[in-house]
C-alpha cells in the first residue's frame, strides 16, 4: 500500500509495528470506499493507527494547507496522536491544540498552515473564532473518542467546530464502547459500521481480574502491601477524587513507596513530568484519577488497581484498558473496605488475593529524570547539554 510518497511497510517499520490487525485493516478498507465510517473497538487494539492511515490517503502532500482535523477529549490523546503521527515519519506538519498549553504558541504553530490539526473541542473552536485555522481547506474530520467529548460537556463546541467546516468530504468516527445516538450535527449519512467490541473485555489469558478484601475502611495499608508483593512492575492505581490521589501518594511515599501521582488541577508541566518519569521507568507506579483512564498510551503497564471502586461499567473498562494492550497480558486488582461490595457489572465469583504476611519494599527504580527549562529558543542543543 502506498500513500502519497511513502508507504505503509515505511511507517510500520518507523512504528516498529510488524504487522496491521485486522480492525485496521478494516477501518483502511472501509474509508477507502465510504464518506463516514463509525470504528467501535476495544481500549488499546491500536484505534490510532486505523484512523491515522486512511487519513493520510485523502491528503495531497503537494498542497501546503491544511487538510485534516483531529478531535479529542482530551489534552494527553492530542498529545499522543501527535507523537504517532510524527513518528510515521510522512514529513507532513501537525500541530496540537488544547487547554493548558500557550494559545500564542498554538497561533504561531497555526501561521504555516499545518496539514493535519489535532486538539479538543474547546481550544480548536477558540481558534476557530479568531481566525487561526483556515476551515475552507479541511476535508477531512475525525472524532477520536467521541463519546467521551460529548460526555464531558464539548456538544456545543463540536457542533460550533462542525458548523464551521463547509468542506468536509470524509467523517470517520471512533470510540471505545457502544453508543445508541450519533448527533445529527456531526453530519453522518449511509455511514458503514465497524464493530469490534469484544463481547469479553479482555480475554482470559491477557488480563485477569481478581479483589483483595482489606479489613478496614482505611484500604492504605492493603494498598501497601499488595504493591510490595507485586513487586516493581509498572501499576497505576486509580482513585476517583483528586483529593484521595494525592493522599495515597503521600502515603505511600512515606511508606518507601516511589510514586507520582497525576491529575487534572495540576499544571500542564507537572502533568507531563509525572507521565514522563512513569513512562521511562523512574517510578513504578503512578496514583491517578480517571483522567489517565483513557488515551494514555505506555506500554508494558502490568497492574491496575482500583483503590476506589469505580461507579460505572464503561469506568471500569477504561481503567483496565490501560494493561493488557494489543498482545500484552495484565492483571487487574479491586480493593475492597471492610462495608465494600463488588460493583453488579463485574464477575461476582472472581478469585480473592490472600497478601504474604511478611511486606518487603520493592527496589528503587535505577533511572533519574532531570528537567532542563530551556530548548531551542535558548540555543541550547544536545550536543551542548550532552
Amino acid at each position: 500500500m502506498q500513500h502519497n510518497n511513502y508507504s505503509v511497510e515505511t511507517i510500520l517499520k518507523n512504528l516498529n509495528i510488524k504487522a496491521l490487525n485486522e480492525m485496521q485493516l478494516a477501518a483502511i478498507d472501509a474509508s477507502a470506499n465510504n464518506s463516514n465510517v463509525v470504528l467501535l473497538s476495544d481500549t488499546g487494539s491500536g484505534k490510532t493507527l486505523a484512523f491515522l492511515l486512511p487519513l493520510l490517503d485523502k491528503i495531497n502532500a503537494q498542497l501546503k494547507i491544511t487538510q485534516a482535523l483531529i478531535i479529542v477529549p482530551s489534552r494527553e490523546l492530542a498529545q499522543q496522536i501527535e507523537k504517532v503521527f510524527k513518528e510515521m515519519g510522512t514529513g507532513l506538519k501537525i500541530t496540537s491544540c488544547y487547554g493548558g498549553h500557550k494559545r500564542e504558541t498554538e497561533e504561531n504553530n497555526l501561521i504555516e498552515a499545518p496539514t493535519v490539526i489535532v486538539g479538543t473541542a474547546g481550544r480548536l473552536a477558540d481558534h476557530i473564532r479568531r481566525g487561526s485555522i483556515t476551515v475552507d481547506t479541511i476535508e477531512t474530520l475525525v472524532l477520536d473518542e467521541f463519546d467521551k467529548t460529548m460526555e464531558t460537556g464539548f456538544t456545543e463546541e463540536v457542533s460550533f467546530i462542525i458548523g464551521s467546516l463547509p468542506q468536509i468530504k470524509s467523517r470517520l468516527l471512533t470510540s471505545a464502547t457502544l453508543t445508541e445516538a450519533i448527533p445529527d450535527f456531526i453530519g453522518l449519512s449511509n455511514e458503514v459500521k465497524l464493530n469490534f467490541l469484544s463481547n469479553e473485555q479482555k480475554s482470559e489469558e491477557k488480563l485477569t481480574i481478581k479483589k483483595l478484601l482489606s479489613g478496614s475502611d482505611d484500604k492504605m495499608d492493603t494498598l501497601f502491601r499488595l504493591i510490595c508483593m507485586q513487586g516493581d512492575k509498572s501499576t497505576i492505581i486509580f482513585c476517583n477524587h483528586r483529593d484521595a490521589v494525592e493522599l495515597t501518594s503521600k502515603h505511600l511515599a512515606q511508606m518507601g513507596i516511589v510514586n507520582e501521582f497525576y491529575h487534572g488541577a495540576m499544571e500542564q508541566q507537572e502533568r507531563d513530568s509525572a507521565l514522563c518519569k512513569f513512562a521511562n521507568g523512574t517510578v513504578y507506579v503512578l496514583v491517578t484519577t480517571d483522567l489517565a483512564s483513557r488515551g494514555l498510551d505506555i506500554a508494558n503497564i502490568r497492574y491496575i488497581i482500583h483503590q476506589q471502586l469505580p461507579h460505572t461499567e464503561d469506568i471500569f473498562t477504561h481503567r483496565n484498558g490501560r494493561t493488557a494492550r494489543m498482545e500484552a497480558s495484565g492483571d487487574v486488582v479491586l480493593i475492597l473496605g471492610k462495608d465494600e461490595y463488588l460493583p453488579p457489572f463485574v464477575d461476582q465469583s472472581m478469585a480473592a488475593i490472600t497478601l504474604p504476611k511478611q511486606a518487603t519494599i520493592p527496589p528503587k527504580p535505577s533511572w533519574s529524570t532531570v528537567f532542563i527549562g530551556a530548548g531551542k529558543k535558548d540555543n541550547l542543543k544536545k550536543k551542548i547539554l550532552v
